[in-house]
């Protein structure tokens, strides 16, 4: 268990992301269940997810066990009233709202991590700033923090707020974070979710393709050095990519995608194994790929 950020939290260094589930009631219990019995106690979904079923299901699924794991969701983006899509909203009065019906579709009185569910620097950051420390006040959440990938809204959140986490992609494939971030949240006493970490399977053994500002070549070729540590490690792909991830000091958990009991069982045997990859092996797989920063959102 590492602690996230500088909240009470105690987060298992693999955790479940909810997103990919389908809209199977008895999926999601199992499965849940499962993972929470075999030591992963965080549990991430959003009030974006299938339109709210995502929460509904998580929370009919954990109620048994509510205070056993932890419960993260998020909000921000609004569905527009004929479902077409949804429009971002990060506004006082949307976040006061909608608290309330994430706790009503969690079948909780409290939620453990809030979540912005992205951001601009456009926004009225202050105001989005006050709705979460309201509701923390109420009671109605235990700590709050962002899910961005842009350096300059992070940055804004660090200075302004008190949030205790960020949710952002990191991965071999996509190191943007050290370049920008990553340094600066462990600075400043603030975990990381890491999502992404398997770059969508591409470093775990899926076909090779073009990724981010990578070709499908210089991705096959990043896989293989994460297949070449695993075999001196004898571990498997996932453990290695992960613990690529799990090296640097900000990264409290890894926030796996999981929707079938082969990927549960597979998500288990590593969170058995989880370890920071030795500095040797990670300079092997950091020279496997070219580096690039983010050139938007500075």
């Amino acid at each position: 268990m590492k602690r996230l950020g500088k909240s009470d939290l105690w987060v298992s260094p693999v955790s479940f992301g909810c997103m990919s589930l389908g809209e199977n009631v008895a999926v999601y219990a199992d499965l849940l269940r499962k993972a929470a019995d075999a030591g992963i106690n965080y549990f991430d979904t959003a009030d974006l997810y299938h339109k709210g079923l995502n929460e509904l299901y998580v929370g009919e699924a954990l109620k048994p066990i509510r205070k056993d794991v932890i419960i993260a969701t998020k909000v921000g983006n609004q569905w527009r009233p004929d479902g077409s899509g949804w429009d971002w909203n990060p506004s006082k009065a949307y976040i006061l709202k909608h608290i309330d019906q994430s706790l009503k579709r969690l079948k909780t009185d409290y939620i453990d991590l809030y979540q912005l569910h992205g951001g601009t620097i456009d926004d009225p950051i202050d105001e989005t700033i006050e709705a979460f420390e309201r509701i923390k006040e109420q009671g109605k959440i235990r700590w709050y923090g962002i899910s961005s990938i842009r350096p300059n809204v992070i940055r804004e959140y660090i200075k302004r707020s008190n949030i205790v986490s960020v949710m952002t992609q990191y991965s071999l494939l996509d190191h943007r974070p050290e370049e920008s971030t990553l340094d600066l949240l462990h600075e400043h006493g603030i975990g990381v979710i890491c999502r992404g970490a398997v770059a969508q399977g591409l470093l775990i053994g899926k076909a090779a393709d073009g990724y981010l500002q990578y070709t499908d070549g210089e991705v096959a070729r990043a896989a293989k050095a994460v297949a070449k540590v695993a075999g001196e490690l004898e571990e498997t792909l996932l453990t290695a990519a992960l613990a690529y991830v799990w090296g640097h000091p900000a990264v409290a958990t890894v926030a796996l995608g999981i929707r079938t009991t082969a990927q549960l069982d597979e998500a288990i045997e590593t969170l058995q194994r989880a370890f920071p990859l030795p500095d040797h092996h990670r300079g092997l797989l950091r020279q496997s790929v070219r580096s690039f920063r983010y050139e938007a959102h500075r």
